[in-house]
């Protein structure tokens, strides 16, 4: 018997991977600049790490009350486009199924059988034919404005907190080189992982963030040491 093929592309379910990975990307880097800043104006211990839990509780509510209503406006916006649909289907189906064939023939199929493919889904769901095919709407791509700001606000924490142990842990003396290897070589991983899964240059992925990374901590710590500068001055 032969085999049965079977395709898998990846780039389908990276959506998720994406979100994810971009959320413990900005807690890792925001939270590590804000302690290298913080530390590199000569701080004591117990104001960096206060520094830094305030930095992971006001960045994970920021970007999950940021995801939630960026994805709570798409979701109003969804839901305005399907009644209007609904409506132009209750007024003109007729109309609205030539559309529908319109989009077929434009995407390369026959006109007659495209007009049955037309009739047939929409006597299956038309609402559903024309928010996939004419609005391009999705069960898949469907706004789940809770689910984003759950997802944001835990990937956030999950890579601030990294940052915020190795500072913890780390001798008075070795709070920042320790910071700034454990935050990049954490980010280093992560720019791997997701160019991987994504079937991307690794190396490619793994360098960029770490350059830019690399940058932003490092601007961190200038600001941090010209304030302390500033503020050691009689």
């Amino acid at each position: 018997m032969r085999a049965r093929h079977r395709e898998g592309h990846r780039i389908e379910g990276l959506s998720w991977l994406r979100a994810s990975v971009l959320g413990a990307n900005d807690g890792i880097v925001s939270i590590s600049s804000l302690i290298l800043g913080v530390a590199a104006a000569h701080a004591a211990r117990g104001g960096i790490l206060v520094s830094g839990i305030a930095g992971v509780v006001a960045g994970a509510l920021s970007m999950g009350i940021g995801e939630y209503v960026s994805v709570h406006s798409q979701a109003d916006s969804e839901a305005a486009a399907l009644e209007q649909e609904r409506a132009e289907l209750e007024g003109d189906p007729a109309g609205e199924r030539r559309e529908l064939t319109e989009i077929y023939v434009r995407r390369g199929v026959e006109r007659v059988l495209a007009g049955h493919v037309a009739e047939q889904l929409m006597a299956h769901d038309a609402l559903a034919a024309h928010a996939r095919d004419e609005l391009g709407f999705s069960a898949r791509s469907a706004a789940r404005p809770v689910q984003a700001a759950l997802t944001s606000a835990g990937s956030f924490t999950a890579g601030a907190i990294i940052p915020l142990l190795a500072a913890a842990l780390a001798p008075d003396a070795w709070t920042i080189p320790l910071t700034v290897v454990t935050s990049l070589l954490c980010l280093i991983g992560l720019g791997a992982l997701s160019a991987a899964v994504a079937d991307a240059p690794v190396l490619k992925g793994a360098a960029r963030i770490a350059v830019w990374s690399a940058l932003a901590m490092g601007v961190s710590v200038g600001v941090g040491t010209l304030v302390g500068a500033l503020n050691s001055q009689p």
